[in-house]
């Protein structure tokens, strides 16, 4: 019974961590694609396909017909689940629109406030299941500036947050990015939350209440109702080397910018840097192989010396008659001694089929 309350109140953490404003939201920087996830996520320059409605929408303007992925992800050992599906579609020779829908969730929480009466009697038939889940719809529009090798694109997202029928909430935000390549370069800026994306939650107190006389004498107050997502940046420079008529090697450097003062190797109180390098060997761009370095941290140890650590990421990816199916091998939760995430995804060209 100890372990079904625990389980519960680790759902409602969810709520009453909204007043730590500045994390709010944070399954937004999972990330898509396993492609992407296989060079440690350091594509920001150089994505310009459907999965750019999430990198940077600026490389939309790449798609000539239309395009669709989906990705699934699992972590806790299968306790959460990660999906992913995106669409984008040329609407000229300049222009490209997409839209695309993130779910992270944890299913069948057992909802315990119940479980004991008034008197004290215990009756599992009162014991529920809810969901905690967070979604996000992006809408995203690209466009090809007058300046050669410019591109410029935006994302409007509706983020929608539901724990059971304890809480929900509605948020709003915008995301702008930026490419550019010339000489064999490319360059990439992806500007997050810019407008900073505001979360309002609505709590329902008569459940609420329930939570408070499942454990009595614990002070439990009404959690803040209001949050906000300080706005993050990605820079990215990438290049594309031939080896031979057969092999090309990619190569990006991105620096993920989060401005607060954080455990990420480079930080100061104005602004934290994280920086991330991918690699991806194909063969004549039908078979890939990837790999990345990322999430470069300074850990404190026990004896409070501090440690730098890293994590590597690895994938393949295999394309043929305008499907594409990437593998990779991941942290998604990018939490310490996490478990690894095995991660698929698909992704299918319909120029190829016109």
């Amino acid at each position: 019974m100890k372990k079904y309350i625990l389980i519960f109140l680790f759902s409602i953490q969810l709520v009453s961590a909204q007043s730590v404003r500045k994390y709010s939201n944070e399954f937004l920087n999972i990330g898509v694609d396993a492609a992407a996830f296989g060079m440690s996520k350091a594509v920001v320059a150089t994505s310009n396909d459907v999965n750019s409605n999430y990198w940077n929408p600026a490389g939309l303007v790449g798609i000539k017909d239309y395009q669709g992925a989906i990705m699934h992800a699992e972590y806790f050992a299968g306790i959460a689940k990660y999906d992913y599906i995106g669409f984008a579609m040329a609407v000229d020779e300049k222009s490209a629109v997409g839209i695309s829908l993130i779910r992270f969730g944890v299913d069948d929480i057992l909802n315990t406030t119940e479980l004991i009466d008034n008197e004290g009697n215990i009756d599992y038939n009162r014991i529920s299941l809810f969901s905690a889940a967070d979604y996000a719809l992006n809408l995203s529009y690209a466009r090809s500036l007058p300046i050669e090798g410019l591109n410029l694109g935006l994302n409007t997202k509706i983020v929608r947050r539901i724990i059971g029928k304890f809480a929900t909430s509605w948020g709003f935000g915008l995301d702008a990015g930026v490419q550019y390549e010339k000489n064999d370069w490319k360059y990439g800026l992806m500007l997050r939350d810019i407008t900073t994306t505001f979360n309002s939650w609505s709590i329902d107190e008569a459940e609420f209440e329930k939570i408070k006389n499942s454990i009595p004498d614990q002070n439990q107050e009404l959690p803040e109702t209001n949050e906000i997502t300080l706005p993050k940046a990605q820079l990215g420079i990438a290049r594309k080397y031939t080896i031979s008529k057969d092999f090309n090697l990619l190569t990006e450097v991105d620096l993920n910018m989060r401005f607060t003062k954080t455990n990420d190797i480079i930080s100061t109180d104005f602004v934290s840097i994280d920086p991330a390098v991918g690699f991806q060997l194909d063969y004549l761009n039908m078979v890939f192989l990837r790999a990345g370095v990322g999430n470069i941290q300074k850990e404190l140890q026990f004896d409070t010396s501090e440690e730098v650590v890293f994590q590597p990421n690895f994938g393949v990816g295999f394309n043929y008659k305008g499907i594409q199916i990437d593998y990779a091998l991941t942290n998604i939760a990018s939490v310490g001694n996490a478990l690894y995430s095995n991660i698929f995804s698909i992704k299918v060209d319909f120029d190829y089929f016109n």
